[in-house]
């Protein structure tokens, strides 16, 4: 997979969480959905004991992705990262042996809410008195930060589609590329 190829899809997966109201106008067995309740990693990561060798081997029990917990109450957009991590990790079906490298991408997915989250809200605040220049220079902040967020995404999701079975990378490949194609229909869509 090429690098341009990892920044779409990270570039998907910023993309795809709504904004908040005011900047909007400005091993298979899949684990539990994220619940941002938990605080630390569940001690069920821990490896199985190993079962008699049966024909058919039973799944072992889903394991819940904990979250970090939160300082204060979440924002919108901090709720909608939340919302599209339970999301992907559903739709993409994460197993306990990708874990570790799920938790690295929920847990960027987080702070890129938060440090948006805080850019948006100084942005909003300060409209009323910017002047064009200064609107610019809050614009390229916001931006930069998307970027710098894409960025530190695309190598943790490389890290994780890695671990991928070909079913999860056709899965994720076709998520991704459907995502892709909403997004670009929306421009086109208001000229």
């Amino acid at each position: 997979m090429t690098s341009s190829t990892l920044y779409r899809l990270a570039a998907i997966l910023l993309a795809a969480s709504p904004l908040p109201a005011f900047a909007q106008v400005a091993a298979q067995t899949p684990l539990a959905p994220a619940s941002p309740l938990l605080a630390q990693p569940s001690p069920l990561l821990a490896p199985a004991a190993p079962a008699p060798a049966p024909v058919a081997v039973a799944a072992p029990a889903p394991v819940p992705v904990a979250a970090a917990p939160p300082a204060q109450p979440m924002s919108q957009g901090q709720q909608a990262a939340e919302q599209r991590i339970a999301g992907l990790q559903a739709q993409l079906a994460i197993t306990q042996a990708q874990a570790a490298q799920w938790y690295s991408v929920a847990q960027i997915m987080r702070d890129n809410a938060t440090a948006t989250d805080a850019l948006f809200r100084e942005r909003a605040a300060g409209v009323p008195s910017m002047d064009a220049t200064t609107n610019l220079e809050s614009y390229a902040r916001v931006s930069r930060a998307y970027a710098d967020g894409n960025e530190k995404l695309a190598a943790a999701f490389q890290a994780l589609y890695g671990t991928f079975s070909p079913e999860q990378k056709k899965a994720a490949d076709t998520m991704f590329r459907q995502q892709a194609a909403q997004g670009a229909a929306r421009p086109a869509a208001r000229r």
